[in-house]
């Protein structure tokens, strides 16, 4: 993936003596003492991260963590003490004001916590106000308002002013106003924060919907950490103007960086956070033609299975378990019955993205789950011991097993048996 955005090694001290206590910091004082001894606040310290284009990057902080000074850092409204901020390579930080005001023109857009509609103006007008401001014609402000207005789902309401439209659908505005000059990059600033829990929610969903489509490079700042488990396919924590972990939920949840994020993380609902891909592993598979019963059951006591998945082809026929085959196998007194004869059609299957709290029903039958592509092919499967560790928050015995979801063919469990 291509970077979008770099952060190096970002300061911001707030303050008439910036470098004295920038000299500080770095020799190891804390930002309480700084602050007692010369009055400099430190509002980020060392900050550094990467964001792939097209990710949607979440900074999540309690109130003081230093998060929204980060983000107007992004976009030059907040100039940093030191550091770098590269968009594409050009350093926002140190770059010239011509050229800040063409980076802000072509590639950045921001979404702020509170609305901030102008009453007098119609829902199209204020979604268009940002191309207004950079000089675009009307008919083309209103063709592209119109355009961001349908993204958001409030066409209809192009015409209506901001007294007629709930809180959610004036957020709505504002995400419009800010896609119809199509930035590059979106800069969200605690957008739902002012919104009630219902309505929130039904945002965050709307956004990743939104997101699948659009593909675009968003930083989004929340204090709310369900909320950028939810949205963020990276996520930044900040404590006291620093960046004490970043990860993927999953990264997070499983392995806090300290005790500040164990305690964030303590309450939060696995099943939520980690899918089926973060604990499938292998598949081991035989082929409906070829193998037996008397295949499977040496198979499955090689690799230590208590099931393994019946192939026709490329196209799933069944599942067979360790019992099952053994029975079949011992009842016949031959090593060559068909595993037509023993395997079971009726399986659960998933995909990769579906939440383990999805999966606890499913697992419950005892038979792996399979976990299947859009083409409908075996990827990869969920053993139910996984499912139940990890929901648990006792993962070790899903973490030694080698993920599989990047094979695009599975192994036959009789090649490793034979």
């Amino acid at each position: 993936m291509t970077v979008k955005l770099k952060v190096k090694e970002i300061y911001k001290i707030f303050g008439d003596r910036p470098k004295e206590a920038l000299a500080l910091l770095e020799a190891g004082n804390s930002k309480e003492s700084i602050l007692e001894s010369t009055g400099q606040t430190i509002g980020v310290q060392g900050a550094e991260f990467e964001v792939e284009e097209g990710q949607i990057f979440v900074v999540m902080g309690l109130s003081g963590s230093g998060k929204s000074t980060l983000v107007r850092m992004l976009n030059g409204l907040i100039r940093p003490t030191s550091g770098q901020i590269l968009i594409d390579g050009d350093d926002v930080a140190n770059c010239t004001a011509a050229k800040l005001r063409d980076i802000r023109r072509k590639k950045i857009a921001m979404v702020f916590q509170h609305f901030a509609l102008f009453p007098h103006r119609t829902i199209a007008e204020n979604a268009a106000y940002g191309l207004k401001i950079k000089g675009v014609s009307a008919p083309e402000r209103r063709k592209r308002a119109l355009q961001a207005l349908e993204q958001v789902g409030l066409s209809a309401w192009a015409d209506s002013y901001p007294s007629d439209l709930s809180g959610g659908m004036q957020q709505r505005v504002g995400l419009a106003r800010g896609l119809a000059t199509e930035p590059e990059i979106l800069l969200m600033d605690e957008p739902f924060g002012a919104l009630d829990p219902l309505i929130r929610r039904e945002m965050q969903d709307e956004l990743l919907v939104l997101q699948k489509t659009l593909k675009k490079t968003i930083i989004f700042i929340t204090h709310d950490l369900n909320e950028a488990l939810l949205l963020g396919d990276k996520i930044a924590i900040m404590k006291d103007g620093r960046i004490v972990q970043v990860g993927t939920a999953q990264d997070i949840v499983s392995s806090p960086a300290d005790d500040y994020v164990a305690a964030f993380v303590a309450d939060i609902d696995r099943g939520r956070v980690f899918t089926a891909e973060t604990v499938a592993c292998e598949p081991a598979v035989m082929q409906l033609g070829s193998d037996t019963a008397g295949d499977a059951v040496k198979a499955m006591e090689d690799q230590n299975r208590n099931a393994v998945y019946v192939m026709d082809g490329e196209e799933i026929a069944g599942v067979v378990t360790y019992q099952q085959a053994a029975a079949a196998d011992r009842d016949s007194g031959a090593d060559d019955v068909p595993l037509a004869e023993v395997m079971v059609t009726d399986f659960p299957t998933t995909d990769p993205d579906t939440q383990l709290a999805d999966l606890y029903g499913p697992a419950s039958s005892g038979l792996p789950i399979a976990v299947t592509d859009a083409d409908n092919k075996l990827v990869g499967v969920v053993e139910p011991e996984a499912v139940f560790a990890q929901l648990s928050a006792e993962p070790n015995a899903s973490e030694d097993a080698e993920p599989a979801l990047a094979a695009t063919s599975p192994q036959p469990a009789s090649a490793a048996a034979r």
